[in-house]
C-alpha cells in the first residue's frame, strides 16, 4: 500500500514532472533522478517497482517522436545481453533487505553523479576500436542498473557515442532500446513482488502531469542552458543520495 502522506503526493507529482521533462528534450541526469526521489519518501524496492509504468508512459513519447530512427543492428547487440543485467538485477533486489538496499540505492548515486561530472572527461579520454562485443557488455550493464534504479543511461550513452552514429540516431536508438527492456523488466519485477497495477491506479490521477512535463522539457530545452539545468538536478541528486544514507 502507498504511503498516505502529502509528501509523498507532493514527492510523486514532481517526479512524474521530472520524468516528463527529460523526455521531453533535457535528458541528461533527469531521468536519474527519479528513483532516490521516490526512494525518500516510500520503500525503495517499491519505488523501483512504481516507476516503471510510469517510465513506460512516457517512452511512448519518446518512441513516436523518433519514430524509426533507430539502428536495429545496434539494438541486436544491446537488447539480448540486457536479459543477464535484468536478470542479476532482480536477483540482488530479492535477496537483500529494505534497508540495503536503500544503502546501495544511495552509493549508486553517489557513483552516478561522480560519472555525470567526469562525463565529458570519461569520453575523450577513450581510445576505441568498434567490436560487436562491446555492445553486448554494454547491454549487460545497462539492464543491471536499470532495474536497480532505472539508470542505464550512462552505459548506453557511452556505446553510441562511440559509434559515430549521427545525432537523431543516437537519440532514437537510445529511446526504443529503454522501451524495450522497460518492457522486459515487466515480468521480472512482478516476480519479485515489486510491481503493483494497484498502486499505479491509487496514482492515476497525477499521471496526465506526465504529457505536460513532456511539453515543459520540450519548452524548456529552447529556453535554458542544459548544463545549468544538469548541474541543479546533480546537486538534487547528491542531496538525495546523503539523505537516503541517514
Amino acid at each position: 500500500m502507498l504511503p498516505d502522506t502529502l509528501s509523498f503526493y507532493l514527492m510523486t507529482a514532481f517526479v512524474i514532472l521530472l520524468i516528463g521533462v527529460s523526455k521531453g528534450g533535457l535528458g541528461g541526469a533527469a531521468g536519474g533522478a527519479a528513483t532516490p526521489l521516490m526512494a525518500l519518501v516510500m520503500p525503495p524496492e517499491l519505488a523501483i517497482g512504481l516507476l516503471l509504468p510510469m517510465l513506460m508512459i512516457t517512452d511512448v513519447f519518446a518512441v513516436a517522436a523518433h519514430w524509426r530512427k533507430w539502428d536495429k543492428k545496434l539494438l541486436i547487440y544491446l537488447v539480448p545481453a540486457s536479459l543477464i543485467g535484468i536478470t542479476l538485477g532482480t536477483a540482488l533486489i530479492t535477496s537483500i533487505s529494505s534497508e540495503a538496499l536503500k544503502t546501495g540505492l544511495a552509493i549508486f548515486v553517489i557513483f552516478f553523479v561522480v560519472y555525470k561530472l567526469l562525463e565529458k572527461r570519461i569520453q575523450a579520454a577513450l581510445t576505441y576500436e568498434p567490436r560487436n562485443w562491446h555492445g553486448g557488455v554494454a547491454g549487460a550493464v545497462a539492464g543491471f542498473t536499470s532495474t536497480l534504479a532505472h539508470t542505464g543511461g550512462p552505459p548506453i550513452s557511452i556505446y553510441l557515442l562511440l559509434q559515430n552514429i549521427p545525432p537523431r540516431t543516437f537519440i532514437a536508438t537510445s529511446a526504443i532500446y529503454f522501451a524495450i527492456i522497460n518492457w522486459l523488466k515487466v515480468p521480472y519485477y512482478v516476480f519479485a513482488g515489486i510491481l503493483h497495477p494497484q498502486q499505479l491506479i491509487e496514482i492515476a490521477w497525477l499521471l496526465p502531469l506526465i504529457p505536460v512535463g513532456v511539453l515543459l522539457g520540450r519548452w524548456l530545452s529552447v529556453r535554458i542552458n542544459k548544463a545549468t539545468f544538469d548541474q541543479v538536478i546533480l546537486v538534487l541528486l547528491a542531496v538525495s543520495a546523503v539523505l537516503l544514507l541517514m
